[in-house]
């Protein structure tokens, strides 16, 4: 860690995720000198390569406007670089290098052969026209697509970037490459996308929950959850939330925080599908609509729950959240964003031994359904949603036995961050080994 903070002083965010993974898997890397001989862990946080690149487009006014654009290509040990792309004012080295870092280990867990990266841009399509985000995205695919192929690297949606970016980015992919294959995922169904793919991050961490909370024989009818975000992975986990019987209580965006302590109606859930998806509007507006609490700058940590469900961003929970959680009677968080709790809260979670899942464990219910949709494309075949629902309830299954397995502790309580970690690591270390020093 030393060594890497002297060469990276500016990226607070990767040294972060580096931090997590590499405390918790200590025992079992040293477990294993060969590893060390082969000085794998060093080769395991370095990025195999970084793609930068400006990126010029032309607004609705004609004028010429420039952007930074990014590729990770973290690791590729156990199969194609695999991550979403982000366009967000606050996309910098450090962010996206931590996020190609968890999804290494992300993608690892699924079982699914997928390596890990992450791109992205400081783009931000907010108040942007559907003509500028189309210039912009055909702008940063022509200097991206050669290094994208459907077994080289495969993007897909990320904060910022939703069925609208992935079909303009895949469409300019199609006509530079000359070819049709899987190359994104998160496409249109027209156009070889997958059903559930929108819902699968949301859907699989209530399925992640669900086994935690059968760890303890809890229920999850009736228990009040705080989701923060109002996003494509809040809004569906609050639909399975609401399918389930539990009450969801908050939900959020950049600008405030709005409270139901009854819990939100489905016909409430809609309006703020609707609100964010179609006329890209503020929580602020449903609080105007239904007359509930709305807090500016506010988040969904300071009411009283039984379950948290950080969905936003990163680093959106600190150490103080986690202990008013805690006070307020909080039983279990898991985390449908990345690395949304900073090490602080974490501690406070684990110490104070509730169920805790980390986002790489959590959420990876996307990326399990990118990977689905990659083979459903590679043979050229559409499976029902049903189909994909249950293998992704397989997979998030898995998961959770994987943790388990790697994180029980000698009390019975499961770390499922030491879990998780763990069983990611060994899996991608096992097949670095295997395949050389590169």
């Amino acid at each position: 860690m030393a060594d890497l903070q002297r060469r990276f002083p500016n990226e607070p965010e990767y040294l972060q995720a580096v931090e997590e993974v590499l405390t918790s898997i200590e025992d079992v890397y040293n477990e294993h000198p060969e590893f060390e001989r082969y000085n794998l862990v060093e080769r395991l946080c370095i990025p195999d390569r970084i793609f930068a690149f400006r990126v010029s487009w032309v607004d609705d006014k004609g004028k010429v406007q420039n952007n930074m654009g990014y590729r990770i290509q973290h690791n590729n040990a156990i199969g194609p670089y695999k991550g979403g792309i982000r366009f967000h004012a606050s996309v910098n080295l450090s962010i996206l290098k931590f996020l190609a870092f968890e999804q290494t280990f992300k993608n690892s867990l699924t079982t699914l052969a997928m390596g890990g990266a992450k791109g992205g841009s400081d783009f931000s399509p907010r108040g942007k026209s559907d003509m500028e985000v189309m210039r912009f995205c055909q702008a940063f695919i022509a200097e991206l697509w050669r290094q994208i192929g459907p077994d080289t690297d495969v993007p897909a949606g990320d904060i910022g970037v939703g069925a609208r970016e992935v079909g303009y980015m895949y469409g300019m992919y199609k006509k530079m490459a000359r070819e049709n294959t899987g190359t994104f995922t998160g496409k249109g169904l027209e156009f070889g996308g997958s059903l559930i793919r929108p819902e699968a991050t949301g859907y699989g961490n209530v399925y992640f929950l669900l086994n935690m909370l059968a760890t303890r024989g809890i229920d999850i009818k009736g228990k009040r959850v705080a989701i923060s975000g109002s996003g494509n992975v809040a809004t569906y986990t609050a639909k399975k939330l609401l399918e389930l019987g539990a009450k969801v209580i908050t939900m959020s965006d950049s600008d405030g925080c709005i409270y139901v302590p009854d819990g939100l109606t489905e016909e409430q859930l809609d309006y703020i599908f609707r609100l964010k998806n179609f006329y890209r509007g503020r929580i602020s507006e449903f609080a105007e609509e239904y007359g509930c609490e709305y807090v500016s700058r506010g988040t969904p940590w300071c009411y009283p729950c039984d379950i948290a469900m950080p969905s936003a961003t990163q680093n959106e929970l600190n150490g103080d959240d986690a202990r008013t959680l805690l006070a307020n009677g909080c039983i279990a968080v898991s985390e449908g964003a990345n690395m949304p709790s900073t090490p602080e809260a974490i501690k406070e979670f684990i110490a104070a031994r509730i169920l805790y899942a980390p986002g790489k464990a959590a959420n990876a219910g996307g990326v399990s359904v990118s990977g689905l949709e990659m083979a459903q494309n590679a043979q050229k075949i559409t499976w029902t949603a049903d189909e994909v629902d249950q293998k992704l309830r397989g997979i998030m299954a898995e998961i959770h036995h994987e943790c388990e397995v790697f994180g029980k502790e000698e009390d019975g309580y499961i770390n499922y961050v030491k879990g998780a970690n763990t069983a990611g690591f060994m899996k991608v270390a096992t097949a670095m080994m295997a395949q050389g020093i590169l």
